[in-house]
């Protein structure tokens, strides 16, 4: 085992871990200011070391069409039940739009064809989830980086932020959807893409159709399904638990990087 699986298997480890940790209702332990203080400073270590000793541009491990595994567990969310989220897969999710906006000098909306008419990334990967368990597919999408020069950024310019359809928890503020963040080194990593199709065929609903984000350098979680929206920021800390995403709302690390 290579000293980068070695560490790849040591982050899921401990990622699988604390997330155990929250889900047996040490809340305590989670909330306390100072372990919080802590696992930020963590995780900023990480993240500057990863960046410092692993060119920001290195490509994920990309594998054979002999290494697919022969399932591909869905993760998350498998079937969301929003009233607009089922009409749009009664209609082929012929009006579902994928929405760019915030800090960009062109706002657009997008559908499925418009983003199948642009120039697409095939990768075949390992996803690796927090809860221990990994599976290899063939992931086909647009680049992200190709939409955001599009769109055209703004100076001030820092984090795309993604917007999904399934909504985890029943909450009066919104705070129960799914959303995660990135920032631009990662958004405009090669590959990360705007994923349509999982091992040649139109992403499934439990996987995420009809559109989900794929960042190869990262565990699960950060890999949002039931896109909707992306919207370029200069800050996230003002989004419902100011963490940046919706389980790291819940004590997960920001910086998910393996």
């Amino acid at each position: 085992m290579t000293s980068f699986l070695s560490r790849r298997r040591f982050l899921i480890g401990s990622a699988a871990g604390f997330g155990a940790l929250g889900l047996t209702g040490c809340d305590d332990v989670s909330q306390n200011q100072h372990v919080q203080h802590v696992l930020a400073l963590a995780e900023r270590l990480t993240m500057g070391t990863q960046r410092l000793i692993v060119s920001p541009q290195a490509l994920a491990r990309e594998y054979t069409e002999a290494d697919i595994s022969p399932s591909f567990h869905p993760n998350g969310s498998t079937a969301p039940s929003s009233p607009a989220y089922v009409e749009m897969v009664e209609t082929k999710f012929a009006n579902w739009r994928l929405k760019i906006d915030g800090m960009v000098n062109r706002p657009m909306e997008l559908s499925l064809a418009d983003l199948k008419k642009l120039p697409s990334r095939t990768q075949i990967t390992r996803h690796d989830c927090v809860e221990g368990w990994s599976a290899i597919g063939k992931w086909q999408g647009v680049p992200l980086g190709l939409i955001l020069q599009t769109a055209g950024l703004k100076p001030g310019a820092r984090y795309a932020v993604f917007y999904c359809a399934d909504e985890l928890e029943q909450t009066l503020d919104g705070s129960g959807r799914y959303y995660e963040s990135i920032d631009l080194i990662d958004a405009f990593h090669p590959q990360s893409i705007l994923a349509y199709s999982l091992n040649g065929k139109d992403l499934e609903v439990e996987h995420g159709a009809p559109l989900r984000l794929r960042v190869e350098r990262h565990l699960g979680y950060k890999n949002a399904k039931y896109l909707m929206r992306i919207e370029i920021r200069d800050k996230f800390d003002d989004l419902w638990g100011g963490n940046g995403g919706f389980w790291e709302d819940r004590g997960y690390e920001w910086y998910a990087g393996i």
